[in-house]
């Protein structure tokens, strides 16, 4: 764990493969607690929205409403004013990679993996190395949670948990479980997932950006069902030393005005002909295409995150690295904006 919030502000987040996780796993909400178990916190009564007021779903839970900045189409934006000098930064002739995929690198699972508890999951306390800027716990996290890199990794160990009770998003930083059974992270973050809030203004969460972390995650039966419908997660090796909207936090002290800010959006080019690859990449070129990346964290250039799944074929997947830097454009999306503080979108 980083001693100094200057380390904090140059850690690492989607890189190198070796930071790369488990797979996702989905704890029965009809379950019984466990005997003996601390009693489960009272739950809140939440309205059902009808189909056409929701974004994209995770379990039982929307991944944030329709009209979040995650689900908004960006493909008839203009051009950010330094487009051609972000792409620069970050690489044009540097080709796109999946950080997530199937089986194992270096012990560990490919991937960001997050876990649905039930409403019933025991609390457990939580410590955080920055609790000036980490929601407090307690949280939901079940016994033997999937652990970006595995039980083992001394890497960004983020631990990602969606309460189906009230559907609320836990999302922790440098996660490390104690002996007596609570935990120790690095940050810490919870999302209301039926709200468009966003984080208090300079504040990080899990990730540099103070944005969560989930919403941008590449998921295997997303692509399978044909469409992703949001924004994903990438990471660039330089960031300059600022935030714009929607994150909250800057992660870096280069004042640069040619590399990109932590929240600049990007987005695949109409003009890229996907025909050529396999269906399943087409899918998640189609929605860099409507949908764009954030950038989220400082890591490894070009680098866009997902969820580990033994049904990926890594073979396939690095056929993305045929995708280069060019093919991208800085995006504009300040016009979607209606409140500095919310990620609704007009």
């Amino acid at each position: 764990m980083e001693p100094t919030m200057r380390a904090r502000l140059w850690r690492t987040g989607g890189g190198p493969a070796a930071r790369i996780g488990a797979a996702v796993v989905v704890l029965g909400w009809f379950a019984a607690d466990v005997a003996g178990a601390p009693p489960a916190r009272p739950r809140r009564h939440l309205p059902v929205a009808p189909p056409e007021a929701v974004g994209p779903q995770v379990g039982p839970c929307p991944l944030f409403p329709a009209d979040n900045v995650w689900n908004a189409r960006v493909d008839s934006l203009p051009l950010d004013a330094r487009s051609a000098d972000y792409i620069a930064s970050i690489g044009a002739s540097t080709g796109l990679h999946p950080d997530f995929g199937s089986g194992l690198w270096d012990g560990g699972p490919i991937g960001i993996p997050f876990v649905i508890v039930p409403g019933s999951q025991p609390l457990v306390p939580v410590t955080f190395d920055y609790a000036d800027e980490s929601d407090p716990g307690p949280y939901p996290i079940p016994p033997d949670p999937p652990i970006e890199g595995g039980a083992a990794s001394g890497g960004d160990r983020h631990v990602l948990i969606v309460d189906a009770g009230d559907c609320t998003l836990y999302e922790l930083y440098a996660a490390y479980p104690q002996r007596d059974g609570s935990w120790q992270a690095g940050s810490g973050a919870v999302f209301d997932l039926r709200a468009n809030a966003l984080r208090p203004a300079t504040w990080t969460s899990a990730d540099a950006a103070g944005l969560p972390i989930l919403p941008g995650l590449v998921r295997y039966d997303e692509v399978a069902a044909g469409e992703i419908r949001h924004a994903l997660r990438f990471t660039v090796s330089t960031t300059r030393d600022a935030f714009i909207w929607p994150a909250r936090h800057r992660a870096s002290d280069d004042s640069d005005a040619r590399v990109p800010p932590m929240g600049q959006r990007f987005r695949l080019k109409a003009s890229f002909d996907t025909s050529s690859f396999p269906r399943n990449l087409q899918v998640i070129l189609e929605a860099l295409k409507r949908y764009g990346m954030l950038v989220a964290d400082n890591g490894s250039d070009w680098y866009i995150s997902g969820v580990p799944d033994e049904r990926w074929d890594n073979d396939e997947l690095h056929l993305l690295g045929e995708v280069r830097g060019a093919e991208f454009e800085a995006v504009d999306e300040s016009s979607l904006m209606l409140d500095p503080d919310s990620a609704q979108v007009r």
